[in-house]
This record gives structure tokens, sequence and C-alpha cells, in this order.
């Protein structure tokens, strides 16, 4: 079955159809946090810092380092600062590293500019996921090579130079054109991660549907994992993490092995648990057992984090496996 194999400096992560799902942390990111682009913008890593040990704590296997900022107030005395492919470069190795020192888990270097893709690259250790690239021509030409050159996993996202399109049929075009494509770089199919891209609920009722019936054909037809960011299927509707916390087990009922989502959230992260459970990716239960304890200490005053890194100190819970297989 398919593996997708990522590590960090000791640990080793496997997204796979056999495997538990892969929770990435999506919490590293500045865009549309006004507060974390301006600690950034101030040298002040405090927020990310804090987010990477929450965000481990509370389960996540690996953590997405975005570097989408723009320092607005350096704009006076430099015009470049408004500009990410001017920001981006600087900023994602210094993300990379500060994360790097306080957490062992694998990173996904996820950036819009190639010039911070392949600086974050060549500061992370180990095996990171490269995010991301899409089916635009100018896209493929670019990233796939560092793909190739690096010899790291990439999601690819399901749009191209035409958008973003409603009909699942040519999302799934799309996909198949990356795989065929990264196939020419001599990037086999298993380092690639599909994101199929989860529309609104609230704006196309038939979107979850779609996904589902997307995911069980890039799993049949194409053999590759997948991914999404979770949180889109419910944007603009009440009461999300109710919407979140069911589409995720459906999702993942479907073949979806990996998403990018806030681990924060137990209402979440308890039906991903309860969906490695019900899929016999947990074995004797033991991560259920344990994180049942979680909820216990949050039903007595602790916070998620609390409970959960507490859990984690006692041994109820356990991390990915050991590794340290380095990239080539």
């Amino acid at each position: 079955m398919t593996r997708t194999v990522l590590e960090s400096k000791t640990k080793t992560v496997v997204i796979g159809f056999d495997d538990p799902f892969c929770v990435i942390g999506e919490r590293i990111n500045p865009t549309g946090r006004k507060k974390l682009a301006a600690e950034l913008e101030m040298d002040d890593f405090s927020t990310v810092e804090r987010d990477a040990v929450e965000q481990v704590a509370c389960g996540a296997m690996v953590l997405d380092v975005n570097s989408g900022a723009v320092f607005t107030n350096k704009m006076a005395d430099d015009p470049r600062y408004a500009d990410n492919n001017f920001v981006e470069p600087m900023l994602m190795p210094e993300l990379v590293r500060r994360v790097q020192a306080l957490v062992d888990v694998p990173l996904c270097i996820d950036s819009s500019v190639p010039g911070a893709l392949e600086n974050g690259l060549e500061a992370a250790e180990g095996r990171p996921l490269l995010n991301s690239v899409t089916g635009e021509e100018e896209r493929l030409e670019l990233v796939l090579p560092l793909v190739k050159k690096y010899n790291v996993p990439v999601v690819a996202i399901s749009n191209d130079d035409t958008g973003i399109s409603e009909d699942p049929d040519v999302r799934f075009a799309v996909a198949k054109k990356i795989v065929e494509r990264a196939a020419d770089f001599g990037i086999p199919a298993h380092d690639i991660v599909v994101d199929p891209l989860v529309m609104p609920i609230g704006a196309m009722a038939t979107a979850g549907q779609q996904v589902f019936t997307l995911v069980r054909r890039l799993r049949d037809e194409l053999g590759v994992n997948t991914t999404c960011g979770a949180s889109n299927v419910s944007f603009g509707l009440p009461n999300r993490h109710g919407v979140n916390a069911a589409f995720l087990p459906m999702a993942i009922g479907a073949g979806m092995t990996s998403a990018i989502m806030n681990p924060l959230r137990p209402q979440e992260m308890e039906a991903i648990n309860a969906a490695n459970l019900l899929m016999n990716h947990d074995a004797n239960g033991g991560n259920w057992i344990g994180f049942t304890r979680v909820l216990d200490a949050i039903k007595e005053g602790a916070t998620f984090a609390e409970a959960a890194t507490a859990a984690k100190a006692s041994g109820a819970r356990s991390g990915g496996r050991r590794g340290g297989r380095r990239r080539v």
C-alpha cells in the first residue's frame, strides 16, 4: 500500500492507507493572523514557539510552517517589505529553526514563493513535506525540480491555470496531470499527497459528497495519499467545530489519510482518535484510552494543551515511530 514517509531529526511519520490519520498542525501561519504577523515583524517568535509546543502536545504529528507575511511597518523604510517574494525567503528558515529547536516532528514547508520553499528545505532536518505544487504550468516547472533535488514528498493541489473547478472530475484530472508530470521528473506517486480541494458546504451543498468521491478515486485509481484544509468545509457556518468533527471521520472512511487542521480543538481530535480506532489503526485501542484520560482532565478544568502534556508525560499517549533515515 502507498506510504509517504516524512522525517524529522529522529522521528518518522508515515502517511498511508493502513496507518493512523496524520494530523498536520496548521497554526504556524501569519496569513490572516494580524497579531502573529506583527510579532514576526518585531522578531518576536513567542507565539510561534508556543503554537509549536501546544500543537504537538495535542496530537499534531507534523507541523505546517507557513511564511506568508508582509511587514507593513517596515515598508516606509524599504518598500520591498510589502512583497512576499522578499519577506518569505528570509522568514521561512528562521521559522523552521525556531520550531525544530523546540519539537521533534517532521515539518511541512508551506509557501507560494519558490525561494522560501528552497530556503525552508535547506533549514529543515530530515525529510519534510513540501506544500505545495498545483497544476499550473509555471508552478510545475518551479516546484517539481525542488521536490526531486531534495527528495521530499509534495502536496499537490487540484487547481490549474483555469482556476478551481467546481466539477470534481476536472479536479481529479488536474491531480492525475500532476502525478504524471511528477513521474517525468522521477518523482514516485507515493511522494505525491493530493489535496482535492474541499469546498465550503455552506456555499455548495454537495461539497462533502464531492470530496468523499474524489478521495476514493484518488486512492483507487491513482494510488496516492490525500490531505485537505479540513476547516474549509465549515467556512461561514455556525458551530464550525461540530461540522468539522463530523466531516473528518467521514473523510477518513472514504480514504483520506491526512489533514492540515487545528489540533488544539478537542472535538475534532476526539473524532479523529475515534476514527482511528474504528478503522483498526489504533492497536488494542491504546491511543483511544489515553485520549479519554485527556478528556477527563479537561472536564476537571485543565486546558486541552495542559491535559495532553500531562498525559504524554505520564506515558498515556505515544508519538510517531522512531526513525532516523535522512534524505539523500
